[in-house]
């Protein structure tokens, strides 16, 4: 394997690179068993995108893709161009910032989930600390349904520094914590808007959490006390969009 391609699996994301990115797709491999429709139209869509298939069994597809949850998908991709930095992408922007922030997230799923949901929501970029986040793996890309290739993820190396540089730019630093006073419904999150997770039980760390500009909470109605991070993100996120019209 050259040193810059890796392995993507199952029919989302593999999908979704061969409908945003096909030329960056090295070669598709398939589970040859598999006669179904909706591997037919996967092939079909392999076909369009001209992309080189080759037939492999299930322990092949296993061995590639790291996983038996491929679906008997799997395929060897070049990395997509990204914005290189947050700055590049700010300054990219024509119309106000909506960013996630997650602090302490080190669960592949919950990340993998946390994309998905940004990319629904129309989130600029999600943005984690190096050393208290999950990095993008296999896994985080399945569960992402194809939003890792296409949702800019950074980590960053100080994240009270990088807020601060938000700050900076004017962007209106929204914590979430179950004890706040005032509501997610409560605040106006039409303007440039970062919002800002924790790990579900901890929440954010205590420096976190002193950066942001305000802390808002989301009701809760029955007996948990709290959502998972990737709910948690999606009521936000689409509370922003639904402000924003």
């Amino acid at each position: 394997m050259s040193s810059h391609s890796k392995i993507l699996f199952g029919f989302h994301a593999v999908g979704v690179r061969l409908k945003t990115a096909p030329a960056s797709v090295q070669e598709v491999y398939v589970d040859a068993s598999r006669r179904d429709a909706r591997m037919k139209q996967f092939l079909a869509r392999a076909q369009e995108a001209r992309v080189r298939v080759i037939e492999a069994d299930a322990l092949r597809l296993t061995r590639l893709a790291g996983s038996a949850g491929h679906q008997g998908v799997a395929a060897r991709v070049q990395p997509v161009a990204q914005a290189r930095s947050l700055d590049d992408l700010l300054d990219a922007l024509d119309e106000p910032p909506l960013l996630l922030v997650l602090d302490g997230v080190t669960d592949p799923h919950n990340l993998g989930a946390c994309l998905r949901v940004a990319d629904g929501a129309g989130a600029h970029a999600v943005i984690a600390p190096k050393d208290h986040a999950a990095g993008i793996n296999a896994t985080v890309a399945k569960v992402a349904s194809g939003a890792a290739e296409t949702v800019p993820y950074f980590m960053v190396t100080n994240l009270a520094r990088t807020l601060n540089e938000l700050k900076e730019r004017h962007i209106w630093i929204t914590g979430t914590a179950g004890e706040a006073e005032r509501t997610l419904y409560e605040v106006d999150l039409t303007g440039p808007a970062a919002l800002v997770l924790g790990a579900e039980g901890p929440g954010m760390r205590q420096l976190t959490r002193k950066t942001c500009d305000q802390l808002v909470r989301i009701p809760m109605h029955g007996a948990v006390e709290s959502l998972n991070v990737s709910v948690a993100s999606g009521v936000c996120l689409y509370e922003a969009r639904r402000q924003r019209g």
